[in-house]
């Protein structure tokens, strides 16, 4: 019988490999510009097309290639930077494991051109499927080019679950601002179908999240600022009123290197406990820098999750960290007080003598002593209360009761004196102005008012979407809503589904837009806020099928718009909210799986209440 066991050729091994590194287009971004960045570039300049199904490449003003080094880079395990294993522990540089560019070459076309500084002439290399096509000698710019077309030519299962175009080009987006946080001193440009989208020259670290996240961002900043034996820790937090509801921006960095640690931003949490609710979320730049041998980055093949080795220290240096940084800037005062009408205050003179100040008071004053003659001076004043509360009996007989009030609908508890018969007339009613109780044949029905309000307007939001008919309403004071390139990316996915809500949105350039018009049902919202909850939940979620969109969508203007807890409501409303949620497909869960309605049993109730 033969042998059965047998090595890969390199042509398949590469391929699943890339299955490993290169997940999408952004995976292609990421790991050229990372390679550009190690090689001291300047200046990057991307280029896509398609969201990258066509093209994707990336030009450096870098260090440049020799024909050798650039037909070795394209071979598996190659890499600059490890020599002995030893080096796998002090590495500063991002790319490190040799399979990235073999990679990259084993699922598309590659073209090369690089040429260093101090060569005449440069090398063209092209690759197809993992076989070297051709390499000549050509006469190019100093640094490297690498142009990747048609990625996943050849593995066509993969190309077919690729996301829709706007999908993928938020993930390069995303690649793009985290790679560029950590360099803000490398000038950045991304072109995108010939028309540039994004320029970011090269500024300090607080210019370039302004850069990224827009002007507003400025004012929320506060710095932190760290060094201990274990770490040095730096960047930026937000001032606690900004926190926002939905996706906060929120990176953590390891040596320049972007990773993803929800112990740490556990850290972050806590130390926001007391300011913020336990709903909101803070903005947060924080980078760390550690002796490469107690980190470990090699445990996730995006290199995203890491392993510290003194992560509960660095766990509370963190959050004593982030502590005291918000100590510092709630101790500054934010009034600045006008001191041009303030009374002069008198210098201390120790040769001037001062007297005790002085108190009058009548010993003989009685309060309970009527008045008699003149002695007003040892009786009560005269204050007529019959008088006065006559007035209060008049007033309350000619006011008439407010709606509801007859039955004593809206009081959180009867007065001791008051007649509970009065409770019994109404059908429905509110208890705590959170749940509206009301008798059915099987017992006490408690239904969630939230809830029941979220569940409504739902179905009412997916049939507006569905069918295309939110009316609009304009606003009189159109207001603009500053982006990243990954919210813009976002928007422009679930624009028209907004637009068919009854939204109204105008591009101004630079990923601004202005809100024009809202949902003609949506009266004194924040529609800066509900732009932006809607735009968050769809970054959050992903995909990219219609359906879910529109579910995410109509959920999120749902949860926003809904009544809060806590509000009042009249028996003409109850009975409205009661009548339109059982109108509904499903009335006794909200879309997300939350129960609405809940019946304690006639039965339960004379159990209770037996003993």
């Amino acid at each position: 019988m033969s042998d059965i066991i047998h090595l890969l050729p390199d042509s398949i091994a590469n391929q699943i490999a890339a299955g490993e590194v290169i997940q999408r287009p952004a995976s292609v971004v990421k790991e050229l510009v990372e390679n550009s960045l190690d090689a001291g570039a300047g200046h990057i300049r991307i280029v896509i097309k398609d969201a990258g199904r066509t093209l994707i490449q990336v030009i450096d003003d870098g260090k440049g290639m020799s024909a050798t080094d650039a037909r070795m880079a394209f071979e598996r395990h190659a890499t600059s930077k490890i020599k002995n294993a030893g080096d796998l522990f002090a590495l500063h540089t991002r790319g490190f494991r040799g399979e990235a560019l073999a990679s990259v070459a084993a699922i598309a076309h590659v073209e090369v051109k690089t040429r260093r500084p101090e060569d005449e002439v440069g090398t063209l290399l092209k690759i197809a499927g993992s076989n070297v096509e051709s390499q000549e000698t050509i006469s190019c710019a100093a640094g490297t080019t690498i142009s990747v077309k048609n990625i996943f030519f050849n593995v066509p299962a993969r190309r077919k679950f690729l996301k829709s175009n706007e999908t993928e080009r938020r993930n390069i987006f995303v690649e793009l601002e985290r790679m560029a946080l950590v360099n803000p001193d490398t000038e950045f440009t991304l072109i995108e179908n010939d028309v540039q989208t994004l320029h970011l020259p090269a500024v300090n670290l607080r210019k370039r999240i302004v850069q990224l996240q827009g002007k507003s961002i400025n004012q929320q900043l506060i710095e932190i600022d760290a060094e201990t034996t274990l770490a040095k820790i730096r960047g930026y937090i937000s001032i606690p009123r900004f926190a926002r509801k939905g996706r906060a921006n929120q990176f953590f960095f390891a040596n320049n290197r972007y990773i993803r640690h929800p112990y740490f931003h556990k850290a972050v949490t806590t130390a926001y406990a007391p300011l913020i609710s336990a709903a909101e979320n803070p903005n947060y730049f924080i980078y760390f820098e550690v002796d490469p041998d107690t980190i470990d980055v090699n445990i996730h093949p995006t290199k995203t999750e890491v392993k510290f080795e003194n992560e509960t220290t660095l766990w509370q240096i963190l959050m004593v960290t982030v502590k005291e940084s918000l100590g510092k800037f709630n101790a500054i005062p934010s009034i600045d007080f006008d001191t041009a009408d303030a009374p002069d205050i008198p210098i201390f003179d120790p040769t001037k003598s001062t007297s005790m100040p002085k108190v009058s008071i009548n010993p003989h004053y009685n309060p309970f002593q009527k008045p008699h003659g003149n002695d007003l001076g040892k009786a009560r004043p005269n204050l007529d209360w019959e008088k006065l509360y006559k007035g209060f009996e008049n007033e309350e007989k000619s006011t008439p009761p407010a709606p509801g009030a007859e039955t004593g609908f809206f009081r959180a508890s009867p007065s001791p004196d008051s007649d509970f018969s009065a409770l019994a007339s109404p059908e429905h009613y509110q208890y705590k102005q959170k749940y509206i109780l009301t008798s059915v044949k099987s017992g006490l029905m408690i239904i969630d008012q939230r809830r029941a309000h979220v569940r409504i307007l739902f179905d009412r939001y997916l049939s507006d979407i569905t069918n295309r008919k939110g009316m609009s309403q304009r606003v009189l004071f159109p207001e603009m809503v500053e982006l990243t390139a990954a919210e813009a990316s976002s928007l422009s996915e679930i624009r028209e589904d907004m637009e068919a809500l009854g939204f109204e949105l105008s591009d101004l350039g630079n990923n601004t837009v202005a809100i024009q018009g809202v949902p003609a049902e949506l009266q004194h919202v924040d529609a800066v806020a509900l732009v932006r909850s809607m735009i968050d939940k769809n970054l959050d979620t992903g995909g990219n099928v219609k359906e879910q969109v529109h579910e995410r969508l109509a959920l999120s203007m749902a949860n926003f718009t809904a009544i809060p807890t806590g509000k009042s409501l009249s028996e003409e409303e109850m009975l409205l909210m009661v009548n339109q949620l059982f109108a509904c497909q499903l009335p006794n869960h909200t879309p997300d799986g939350k129960s609405i309605i809940t019946v304690i049993s006639d039965d339960e109730m004379e159990k209770k209440l037996r003993g």
